[in-house]
């Protein structure tokens, strides 16, 4: 199994989301790693840079036609792309790699995008809220029993967040991909949720 992480951004993409479970791949608490146990790659609809909302532009390592077939893991990063017709290209990647029982994950419109196109339907899930994955999926969501009202959920090997759940959506990915100990784990989630002054007192 090839140890890349693939995240896939569209147009206009939520750049903030992806940031923790990034860091966390490619770096320890010292420094960048020696041997990373996973690779990030980045996938775009073509290999010219990619805009994300705030204005940063990230050069792909693949674009949708030479992205590899085996991997450690999809990752659907939000934001305003996930609405417009170049969102319909991901629709056979995420299907194949739910087929292989790839992990996927999929926060904020990505989430909503998921449910559009059937994903959601046979996992618990959560997203921008129920009225969104409902308004979103229309009939072909047929799961809203399913939707748990949580920052991020967990169930299988597809993970779904909200927007606001940066932090708690790359936890639930970590220990899926067994990145690190669930100790270690826990604690970079806990050091980057309540911060230093909270956990440290001053000298």
């Amino acid at each position: 199994m090839s140890n890349e992480i693939l995240y896939i951004l569209l147009p206009d993409y939520a750049a903030h989301e992806a940031v923790y479970l990034a860091q966390a791949i490619a770096s320890d608490e010292y420094a960048m790693k020696e041997n990373p146990k996973y690779i990030n790659k980045v996938v775009a609809p073509t290999m010219e840079p990619v805009k994300s909302i705030g204005g940063f532009r990230t050069m792909p390592d693949y674009s949708f036609d030479t992205m590899p077939d085996d991997y450690a893991a999809l990752v659907l990063i939000g934001g305003f792309g996930w609405n417009t017709p170049v969102a319909d290209q991901v629709v056979p990647i995420v299907r194949k790699a739910v087929e292989k029982g790839k992990i996927v994950g999929a926060i904020c419109n990505a989430a909503s995008f998921m449910a559009k196109h059937r994903f959601l339907n046979a996992v618990k899930h959560t997203g921008n809220g129920l009225e969104q994955l409902k308004l979103w999926g229309g009939e072909s969501y047929t799961n809203p029993n399913g939707y748990i009202h949580a920052q991020a959920v967990s169930d299988g090997n597809i993970v779904t967040a909200n927007g606001s759940a940066t932090l708690e959506f790359a936890k639930e990915l970590l220990l899926l991909l067994e990145n690190d100990t669930p100790e270690r784990i826990e604690m970079y989630y806990q050091f980057n949720k309540l911060g230093f002054c909270n956990l440290f007192s001053a000298l």
